[in-house]
């Protein structure tokens, strides 16, 4: 147990720059405090104390503004950063060395007692204010840019955004360089909507240059260029385009 507090502290430490010292961190962070709190928790609920579990559950939410239910299985060196607003369900499994940041929710989909929330690989990095809803799982080193909401499961080491989110980045599963550099993810729908608006001005310029062929055309001639509509269907019920001549 000791050893895992001291793991704990040295996880905020390592994740976040304005940690001074280990006293200060185990003293005046609450997304520690809640972890260690949620571990006793734990604790108890699986023993069958439930209601001991959610009792000390309950203090540690009105201490840290953090829900985690006790029954949700953490793994080691969790740290959640800031921490306001983040809840962790009931059948949420988290993996070792995740990053939280404030506002995040693991929550459910499902009215019945079975696996209804997210289970989160090692490694993984969950931005502010993202929502992973339901029992899928987020494989190792992946990624979620903040507020996104995740409903479908992301491959291990990818960079998902947006609502709800895309894989705005695929990677090998390797730990990432950085932890969640947002300058530099790009969002899978403003990429579409760039590819969209490139397609129309290529668009523009090939009916410019076939305006220029009829003008050249019809400047050589000194026939205009008429278009003639035949029958939407022919007589064998085959389509017919509009003729040239």
């Amino acid at each position: 147990m000791v050893e895992r507090m001291r793991e704990d502290v040295q996880a905020a430490l390592e994740n976040d720059p304005a940690a001074r010292s280990a006293w200060e961190v185990a003293l005046l962070y609450p997304g520690v405090h809640a972890v260690w709190i949620h571990r006793i928790a734990h604790y108890f609920w699986r023993r069958g104390h439930r209601f001991l579990g959610r009792l000390i559950s309950e203090v540690g939410r009105r201490l840290t503004g953090i829900e985690i239910h006790p029954g949700a299985q953490l793994g080691r060196r969790l740290f959640i950063d800031h921490g306001m607003g983040v809840v962790i369900g009931e059948t949420a499994e988290v993996g070792d060395d995740v990053l939280l940041y404030q506002g995040v929710v693991l929550g459910g989909t499902s009215r019945e007692r079975k696996k209804r929330h997210p289970t989160v690989g090692d490694g993984v990095v969950i931005g502010a204010g993202a929502i992973l809803l339901g029992p899928i799982e987020v494989g190792d080193h992946a990624r979620v840019g903040a507020g996104s909401v995740v409903v479908k499961p992301v491959p291990a080491g990818a960079t998902v955004v947006g609502v709800p989110a895309r894989v705005a980045r695929l990677g090998n599963g390797a730990w990432p360089e950085t932890a969640l550099d947002h300058g530099r993810i790009s969002d899978p729908v403003l990429r579409a909507l760039e590819d969209l608006v490139k397609g129309y001005a290529h668009l523009e310029q090939r009916v410019e240059r076939l305006e220029r062929a009829v003008e050249t055309h019809v400047g050589r001639s000194g026939k205009p260029v008429v278009v003639e509509e035949g029958p939407r269907f022919g007589d064998d019920g085959s389509p017919e385009a509009a003729r040239l001549r």
